[in-house]
């Protein structure tokens, strides 16, 4: 157990030494099953390296968030999280799985980006339709009535609407920030009550915690990454990869979540008069 009560030098590499731990251990907590299984759910049908990593990075900062928030309070005044409400955390993450997966195979998750973000808004009459050719992004006078003749002359659009079409929109943007908080609700204690057991000056704690936030983050985004690559390199020739990989990334969405529910729930005895939960 370390305490810090040697000389400065020394104290300072120890400190260098635990962050750098920590920061390569919030890396391999972003490989968790259930973390995994989560985010595929999100990136199956994302056909970009740079968004599928945003979208990771969105779920690291959602996490960091929640382990910090909760985090805190342990590390500064030595709480006590009841096993009952630790099991309910954990059984969150179980019913989110279910959910995510649920909806992935029916289609609701497309339907309500496209409902939230839609990238080619219902509009009458001629309007500025974007799109991307070649992989660069244009602009063109573009209309939907009867007589169209077509597309207008392309031109390049002005920086700022690229930035703007190069972002998720709002939803897409939520979506993983949330997912992110309630996995880390579920494992905040574990990770803080390790933090407690090494690291005894609080500031020093929590400073962990943003690092050990930052390795969740990097992890994410690789991941995140890696899983969206079989899609973005197939583009748009191979249409039943993207299906394929959302559609089994639902049905292990599904399974997992209820494998897990039925482990906190059942064997954990969130559901029973003596609940037993050790932070993991």
């Amino acid at each position: 157990m370390l305490a810090f009560t040697g000389p400065d030098s020394e104290r300072m590499n120890s400190l260098i030494v635990i962050l750098g731990i920590g920061f390569f251990l919030g890396m391999r907590h972003a490989t968790d099953p259930d973390h995994v299984v989560a985010v595929s759910t999100i990136v199956s049908r994302q056909r970009s390296l740079a968004q599928a990593a945003l979208i990771g990075a969105l779920w690291g900062l959602g996490h960091t968030l929640t382990i910090v928030a909760v985090g805190c309070p342990i590390l500064l005044f030595h709480m006590a999280i009841p096993a009952r409400a630790g099991l309910a955390m954990e059984f969150s993450v179980g019913i989110m799985l279910v959910a995510l997966g649920a909806l992935n195979l029916s289609g609701a998750l497309q339907w309500i980006s496209e409902k939230f973000a839609p990238t080619h808004p219902p509009h009458r009459g001629e309007h500025a339709h974007v799109h991307s050719s070649g992989g660069s992004l244009h602009f063109h006078a573009h209309t939907h009535g009867p007589a169209a003749a077509g597309h207008g002359e392309s031109l390049e659009p002005p920086a700022w609407i690229r930035r703007a079409f190069a972002r998720l929109g709002l939803y897409q943007s939520l979506r993983p920030l949330l997912v992110g908080v309630v996995h880390g609700l579920a494992g905040s204690a574990a990770v803080a009550l390790l933090v407690l057991s090494t690291i005894r000056e609080p500031r020093w704690g929590i400073f962990y915690l943003l690092v050990f936030g930052g390795g969740t983050i990097a992890g994410m985004m690789l991941i995140t990454a890696a899983i969206s690559l079989p899609v973005v390199f197939a583009g748009g020739k191979f249409s039943w990869m993207q299906r394929g990989l959302a559609i089994a990334s639902g049905v292990v969405s599904i399974a997992f979540g209820l494998f897990l529910s039925y482990q906190i729930g059942i064997v954990g005895g969130l559901f029973s008069s003596h609940p037993h939960w050790t932070p993991r």
